[in-house]
């Protein structure tokens, strides 16, 4: 018997981003607005330590912190380590130290980068400032990096001086960008599924020994921890087991609010997989509901699910993949 050929290697960038909003309290907004106005704020804890950046509860008392005091913008390397390629998004272009600065007056390290010629220029106990960014705005990043700094000792800086945190116009809630720029490469069966996608069909893969059909495949039952080799054609048909409906609009997607999103329980199939409900009102969707694919002209996978006409499976037929 001739040994099937191996599927393609298949590989696609993808990107994870979304804004991470959140709101500030006394502390953590007198530190950003202070950035912003160059000025560096600490707080004291219970047992007198002055903590950089600086946190609203007291790590060994779990007590409220609001006792502000102000530290200098020098400081001294505790540790660091050399990026010799900067990625998108990272404080500089060129090669730079990632490094833990004890600044003057404080008692914790704050994680920045330093501004160096080369890892020969760097070293633990070397002093260096903040290099300020020309426009700030309440961030972190108002500290553009640091820089070597031949200044006094931090032996003759004096001690933190207390702050109230009063500023004009303060910083109240920040808006981060999380993202996560990777290859992805699936697997034998994920490969084989993706593949026969594209020529309008669903593959599944059954477990030899709980017989159980599992869409998308995954090279394995997750039960059983047996391999998966055969494969299985499910559907087109299905039934919306669950669904919920979305009511913001997500970004560089043309789908207008509110649509609905299911898990959907291909026929043949022992796993539900998700999908959009198109061609029906959103409000009339619900459990039970046959639908079948609709595919786009090149597309790759269906671009949504829609009603089929049929009568509503019966519960019992699917209440197992709920």
């Amino acid at each position: 018997m001739t040994p099937a050929p191996a599927p393609e290697v298949l590989q696609a960038p993808l990107v994870v981003e979304f804004p991470f909003t959140r709101s500030l309290g006394p502390v953590q907004s007198a530190f950003l607005t202070g950035l912003r106005e160059r000025t560096v704020l600490g707080v004291r804890t219970s047992d007198g330590r002055v903590l950089v950046p600086p946190v609203e509860y007291d790590p060994v008392t779990a007590g409220e912190l609001r006792d502000l005091v102000q530290v200098a913008p020098t400081g001294t390397v505790t540790t660091w380590a050399w990026n010799p390629a900067p990625r998108r998004g990272q404080p500089l272009t060129t090669p730079f130290a990632w490094a833990l600065v004890r600044l003057d007056g404080a008692d914790t390290a704050l994680l920045h980068a330093l501004d160096a010629s080369g890892p020969e220029a760097v070293r633990t106990g070397m002093r260096v400032r903040v290099r300020w960014a020309g426009e700030r705005e309440g961030a972190i990043t108002d500290i553009a990096c640091f820089e070597p700094y031949d200044g006094d000792d931090a032996a003759h800086v004096p001690e933190p001086a207390p702050h109230d945190g009063a500023f004009a116009d303060p910083v109240t809630g920040i808006v981060a960008p999380a993202r996560l720029d990777y290859t992805y490469a699936p697997g034998r069966a994920q490969s084989r599924y993706l593949a026969a996608l594209a020529g309008r069909k669903t593959l599944g893969e059954r477990c030899p020994a709980c017989r159980k059909v599992y869409v998308p495949p995954r090279g394995a039952c997750p039960t059983c921890g047996v391999a998966t080799d055969e494969q299985v054609e499910v559907g087109p048909g299905g039934t919306v087991t669950t669904f919920c409906i979305v009511n913001i609009k997500a970004r560089n997607l043309d789908i207008e609010v509110p649509y609905v999103y299911a898990h959907i329980a291909l026929d043949g199939a022992d796993l539900a997989l998700h999908g959009r409900i198109g061609g029906i009102p959103y409000d009339q969707v619900r459990m039970g509901l046959r639908v079948t694919p609709v595919w786009t002209e090149g597309g790759r996978y269906p671009d949504h699910y829609r009603p089929t006409g049929e009568p509503d499976a019966d519960y019992d037929t699917y209440k197992e993949l709920l």
